[in-house]
């Protein structure tokens, strides 16, 4: 009989791991005590908290452990107030032992840098992969050599004395697989009919269990003893005979399904009516794909669990590791699920082919359901689908199986706000969340609705008692500490991003991390492609494995985002990887360059002969080019959102020059009203900077830029300031377009105070400034607020023909946006000379390009203006409509002085056609408005509610 004389299960002398290598090289034991080796020299590894620092680090093979996991490693729930202090001062001790380049600090933790031989559990993951292949070829022999060289290692109870909760786990695990390959030991014994040194084998583990962990056997173990004993017919079997056939069995393994299953009611429903369509003729397989942590095993498991009625014959069930350095490999899963099905081991053959093939034959006829949880790629799966009627398989992937024949795909995205919250309140408690809801609807946003972060965050709040929801939210608005808040215990947000991550090849791993520098909600492809500093086509492959990952989102077509989580860990890979740290400086830097440049061009296709584009800061990036203008328009609209987040991001010297000028050229955004609030919060950071910076021509631009939306918002007081502080502050000869822009604003705001002098002045002076650097849009726009001075002044033949003048000027240079606003104010002449028609006809035409030009404050008032003329050539009924058709485009623009404008001419249109109790609703409204701001219209309206009150009929 062959007898292996290999090493047994324990070898109790000290030593260090039998790897060859340099002789000052390091090395390291957990499968016993924790120890460290410099070539033959041991090294002390301190007191047992010390130890627990050194074997947290080993098991983490590489990867960062934040100072938040360690403590949570050694004390769990409840950790001492100098937990952070102690850490580091452990960390520091064995830094000085192992060395500065071996124990480094980063990321706001600490990690190991050691070759994957230095560490005997790697030498044994290693030696059993070589087992299993080497026994799934037929060589039982080598596997058995090969496994006895991994229980080699074993110097007693792993991770001995080493104290905290995570080595409790870690030793546990670490037992149960010494259990596993014991009893593949003890298979292979048997196979090569080893039986006397299977019973050795077996004396050795029931001791090792009595003395080192207080058990006895499992049943398994002891039922084969006996079976050896009475020199079963079946043992004595020699390894290359055929098994008999092996009575069917009915697998059960579907994991627990979580008790706060919560919401995903559509696809409940949706993946068991497909699962529930595998009682046909056809095999059903559905593919679930999402982001690290959306939830895609609980789904699965949940589903599963449910549709167990519809497979009589069983559940199989395997985590692939698909995420993880290791995917498990098909041949090994094909075998434990035929071991799983009944087959003899001596039955299953070797080869990855042949075992599939057995498989599928195995479960012909049967109805059984297969869970392949966490797949690699459909390559990894395909080997494992049933391929029978009757069974059906449920996958779950970080990647989309675009490439899985026949399948069902469903890409799970994160939780509804609702359903968020209420997992969220079924961990917490609904007594604590129902007093601060509120705060709990923070919470869940901050987790992004992504199932597992809330699950990490209520988790928390649970075992903390002192603690109320609110202090949660405040911890977690902190965006640069949030991923560090969520994790607890074993689950960790980042870990699950940092698999994803570590599959990535370098040129993803680059993309991915600056991407994540930029703001806004999304992201289009030719911006990204500006970022990378790659061509579209190279960029969008990028993107697009990246979106096959579920690390991006394909928002539309051309478009891509992250989820709010994944973003905050791109751009803590991008800190902590992106080398040198300038690069991260440089991507923002083309970004800025392709929106000015690109903006720039959709200025010049709107206003033809604008001399800002002529003012601009250089940019190194061409910008796109578009075929027209409603093309401009419509690529500036659907970039507000971007556009405005990289302005905002601009506020350092080196681009704060660009990010002024950007806000410039992209001012239609500020003035259209659906994005002023965007565009003040961007000109406000923008002036703050360039005030703290001493940067005067920034300063005077984000002036002009902000003064602006002050005068869209109808804040004409705080427009005035800031036109004013521009004229104080320019420096003309250098910077000669904010000084004439400034003169223009002045006399607007002069206009609306019914300054007229003042109004009058300014915009004179505004003409020469424009004539003077040869800038006739600007010249015209000054010629059309001039006409309302004097429209103002009774001098309506002059407005007439001054707005005539300026609009000719618009035309003559094809600006259609301008074109509008003169026809705007000649249609306000007209209506005042009585040439009501004409009046009409010119505002009508203005309507539409402010329409197409998707100005919403211009529409508006365009509306309110034919409301006028309606009311004046005694259309009371039309003017009505108009001016409620005005109240609707000025919702939530505009200021609150112009809606007084309106509902003073609707109510007037209402007292014409007999409606006073509206009209006096309105007026009453309009008196509101005017006191509050102090205007001057309060007595026009006041006079009218009087004589509203003495004509209404008692």
């Amino acid at each position: 009989m062959d007898r292996d004389h290999g090493p047994r299960v324990r070898v109790p002398e000290q030593r260090a791991p039998e790897e060859p290598g340099a002789a000052d090289s390091l090395r390291f034991t957990v499968l016993g005590p924790v120890r460290a080796w410099r070539g033959a020299e041991s090294l002390p590894s301190g007191s047992p908290q010390q130890r627990a620092l050194l074997a947290a680090l080993l098991l983490r093979e590489g990867r960062t452990a934040t100072a938040g996991e360690l403590i949570d490693a050694f004390w769990g729930e409840d950790p001492p107030s100098q937990a952070l202090a102690t850490i580091r001062t452990y960390a520091s001790r064995l830094r000085k032992i192992l060395g500065q380049d071996t124990l480094v600090s980063e990321a706001g933790g600490y990690a190991l840098r050691i070759g994957r031989g230095a560490l005997d559990l790697t030498l044994a993951q290693d030696l059993a992969a070589a087992a299993e292949k080497a026994r799934a070829g037929g060589n039982r022999l080598q596997a058995r050599t090969l496994i006895n060289k991994v229980l080699g290692l074993w110097d007693g109870e792993a991770l001995a004395s080493v104290p905290g909760p995570y080595a409790e786990n870690q030793r546990t695990r670490l037992e149960e697989w010494r259990l596993q390959l014991t009893e593949a030991r003890l298979d292979l014994d048997l196979e090569v009919g080893s039986h006397a040194e299977a019973l050795a084998v077996y004396a050795d583990t029931r001791r090792l269990l009595s003395e080192e962990l207080g058990v006895d056997p499992r049943p398994e173990l002891a039922q084969l003893q006996q079976r050896i004993l009475r020199a079963d017919e079946e043992l004595a079997r020699p390894a290359d005979e055929p098994a008999p056939a092996a009575a069917p069995l009915k697998p059960a393994q579907l994991p627990a399904t979580v008790p706060d299953f919560t919401g995903r009611d559509s696809f409940v429903r949706d993946l068991g009516a497909q699962l529930a369509s595998a009682e046909g003729s056809v095999m059903a397989v559905s593919a679930l794909a999402g982001i690290g942590g959306v939830g895609k095993t609980t789904l699965a498991v949940h589903v599963a669990h449910q549709a167990r009625p519809h497979f009589p014959d069983g559940q199989l069930y395997v985590d692939l590791q698909g995420a993880g350095a290791r995917a498990a490999e098909p041949e090994t899963v094909l075998g434990s699920f035929l071991r799983a099905l009944g087959t003899a081991e001596s039955a299953i053959p070797g080869t990855l082919d042949e075992r599939a093939a057995l498989y599928r034959s195995t479960l012909d006829g049967r109805r059984i359901l297969v869970l392949l949880d966490n797949a690699h790629d459909a390559a990894q799966i395909r080997p494992l689908l049933p391929g029978t009627p009757g069974c059906a398989a449920l996958v779950t992937s970080r990647v989309r199986m675009v490439d899985l024949a026949g399948a069902h795909l469903v890409d799970l995205d994160v939780m509804s706000p609702d359903e968020a919250l209420q997992l969220f309140t079924r961990i917490v408690g609904a007594e604590r969340v129902g007093a601060e809801r509120e705060a709990a609807l923070d919470v869940v946003a901050a987790c992004g609705f992504l199932p597992l972060a809330i699950r990490i965050a209520a988790s928390r709040l649970a075992a903390r008692r002192t603690w109320t929801v609110s202090v949660l939210a405040a911890k977690l608005a902190d965006e640069r500490r949030r991923l560090d808040e969520l994790q607890a215990g074993d689950l960790a947000v980042k870990a699950t991003f940092e698999l994803g991550y570590g599959q990535l090849e370098p040129a993803q791993a680059r993309a991915f991390r600056l991407l994540g520098l930029a703001d806004g909600p999304d992201i289009s492809l030719a911006a990204a492609a500006a970022l990378l500093n790659l061509e579209p086509h190279t960029a969008e492959d990028l993107l697009e494995a990246l979106v096959d990952t579920s690390l991006l989102e394909s928002a539309a077509p051309g478009r891509y985002r992250y989820h709010d989580l994944v973003r905050l860990y791109a751009r803590a890979c991008a800190e902590r990887d992106e080398q040198p740290p300038v690069e991260r400086e440089l991507a923002l830097s083309r970004l800025l360059d392709f929106y000015l440049a690109t903006a720039a061009g959709v200025y010049a296709l709107e206003r033809p002969a604008d001399r800002l584009v002529d003012h601009l800061e250089p940019t190194d990036h061409p910008g796109l080019t578009f075929g027209n203008r409603q093309a401009a328009l419509d690529w500036l609209y659907t970039e507000a959102g971007p556009l405005l987040a990289c302005v905002r991001r601009s506020s350092e010297p080196s681009t704060l020059r660009r990010g002024v000028d950007l806000l410039w050229a992209a001012l239609d955004l500020g003035e259209s009203g659906a994005n002023a609030k965007q565009y003040e919060t961007a000109a406000i950071a923008l002036l703050e900077a360039a005030r703290t910076s001493g940067d005067r021509r920034s300063e005077v631009r984000a002036l002009v830029t902000l003064a602006d939306v002050h005068h869209t918002s109808g804040r004409f007081d705080q427009a005035e300031q800031e036109a004013e502080s521009v004229m104080i502050l320019v420096e003309a000869d250098q910077d000669p377009l904010p000084a004439c822009w400034a003169s223009n604003a002045r006399g607007i705001m002069a206009l609306y105070q019914s300054r007229h002098d003042d109004g009058e002045r300014y915009f004179n002076q505004a003409i020469d400034n424009f004539r003077s650097i040869q800038d006739r849009p600007g010249e015209a726009s000054a010629l059309c607020n001039l006409s309302r001075i004097h429209l103002a002044t009774g001098r309506t033949d002059s407005a007439v023909a001054l707005a005539e003048e300026g609009t000719a000027v618009y035309d003559s240079m094809g600006h259609a946006l301008r074109s509008a606003n003169g026809r705007y104010a000649l249609g306000m002449a007209l209506t005042q000379s009585g040439r009501f028609a004409e009046a009409s006809e010119r505002l009508l035409e203005a309507l539409d390009v402010f329409r197409a030009s998707r100005q919403r404050l211009w529409e508006g008032m365009t509306l309110f203006r034919l409301a006028e003329v309606d009311l004046t050539a005694g259309n009371a009924t039309d003017a009505a409509v108009k001016a409620e058709q005005a109240l609707t485009a000025l919702r939530g623009i505009g200021g609150e002085w112009r809606r007084g404008n309106v509902l003073t001419v609707l109510g007037r249109s209402l007292a014409q056609i007999g409606q006073f109790g509206r009209a006096e609703v309105c007026w009453r409204e309009a008196l509101g408005i005017y006191d509050a701001l102090g205007s001057q219209e309060a007595a026009e309206v006041r006079s009218l509610l009087s004589s509203a009150a003495s004509a209404s009929p008692s």
